[in-house]
């Protein structure tokens, strides 16, 4: 891979600008989905009312990446390379690395142009134990060479580097990306440059189907972040922003693949699955490793939580999230975070619907409806 100056010629910036915009927009503005859900409504755990457990025994960790979380949570990538947004990075990672989670910095496009902002996602300093996370756009990173991209990660000390794929948000843009050819090429150049476990590769709030994930595993990704449908929708804060394609972005508002179908479309393919988009609550997070998901990402209500209240703030809404999630994993019968299985999830309704017509495994089904195998 080489890099072409004319997929970063997006001045910095007009890039700092849309930074800003986005925190702003998404702490106080309606930016989620309109009309579709992220299904996660139509999947019931199982209930064991005879349990052998303490709830204060429930073991929650997961070790990913060579991380030991102690719970299987990450604040997805929000922001940076402005003086505000890069003390939200710190204190959030911050609060993260005390918690034992996992956190994520925004797209460091910005970093290729100017150098001096490196520091708004520098964040090792406050968490130097937090599973850290880099973060590019594909219409940049399938132009980099190796030095840029290991830069990306060693600029920041991450583990690892997320590759977001953004095709819905930029195309209604009048000056955004349009042109995403040889993106699969660069994603395996890129697992071949970097290796398997340090790349992952998310969307941005529209979802993965399974032919994608398919061809994503053929050519040696392991890890995806699904940011299914239901959540925030970057069209829609991109729509907010951009006046002169708002016919597009109203159109496409809703568009994607909601997050439990997501989970659903990829779960049988080999690959580690994040599930974020719309995950707002424990119990949802339960529901999301039931049905397959190794983690969770969170991001919106984070960023929430933190305007309204500061770190405090996110602290506790992070710990009332894994509550929910320890008392669910316990009712299912459960004493560890690994014991939670397929079998403990039914579904039903339209993520039924959504399953049977795409031809997917389904685990468990609500009595009365057909059941693949």
């Amino acid at each position: 891979m080489s890099s072409n100056p004319e997929v970063l010629s997006e001045s910095a910036a007009a890039i700092v600008d849309r930074k800003r915009s986005h925190f702003d927009l998404c702490a106080h503005q309606d930016v989620e989905f309109r009309r579709k859900t992220t299904l996660f409504e139509d999947v019931e755990l199982v209930h064991q009312p005879l349990t052998e457990t303490a709830l204060d025994g429930i073991d929650l960790g997961v070790r990913v990446m060579g991380k030991q979380l102690s719970f299987p949570v990450v604040i997805t990538g929000m922001s940076g390379g402005t003086e505000e947004t890069g003390r939200f990075n710190r204190d959030i990672a911050a609060v993260a690395d005390r918690m034992g989670i996992g956190f994520g910095v925004g797209s460091q496009r910005v970093m290729l142009t100017r150098p001096e902002v490196k520091e708004t996602f520098q964040v090792r300093g406050v968490a130097p134990n937090v599973l850290l996370l880099g973060n590019i756009g594909i219409a940049q990173a399938r132009t980099l060479g190796s030095r840029e991209l290991r830069g990306l990660i060693e600029d920041i000390q991450a583990d690892a580097l997320c590759v977001h794929l953004n095709t819905p948000m930029e195309i209604i843009q009048e000056k955004g990306d349009h042109d995403f050819r040889g993106s699969l090429k660069a994603i395996a150049g890129i697992v071949d440059e970097l290796g398997s476990s340090k790349v992952i590769i998310k969307e941005t709030g529209c979802g993965f189907a399974r032919e994608t994930g398919r061809r994503l595993a053929e050519v040696g990704v392991k890890w995806i972040d699904v940011s299914g449908a239901g959540g925030t929708s970057w069209v829609g804060v991109e729509t907010l922003r951009h006046r002169a394609l708002r016919h597009l972005g109203e159109a496409f508002w809703d568009w994607g693949i909601p997050t439990a179908a997501s989970v659903c479309e990829l779960r049988d393919l080999n690959l580690e699955l994040i599930a974020s988009g719309g995950m707002r609550t424990g119990m949802e997070a339960a529901k999301a490793l039931a049905l397959g998901a190794r983690l969770v990402g969170v991001a919106l209500p984070v960023l929430r939580a933190y305007v309204e209240a500061g770190a405090d703030g996110v602290e506790t809404f992070l710990r009332a999230f894994r509550a929910e999630l320890r008392a669910a994993v316990m009712l299912c019968g459960c004493a560890r975070l690994e014991d939670l299985t397929p079998k403990q999830a039914v579904i039903g309704g339209r993520l039924l619907e959504w399953a049977t017509q795409r031809g997917l495994p389904v685990a468990n089904a609500r009595p009365g409806i057909s059941n693949l195998r």
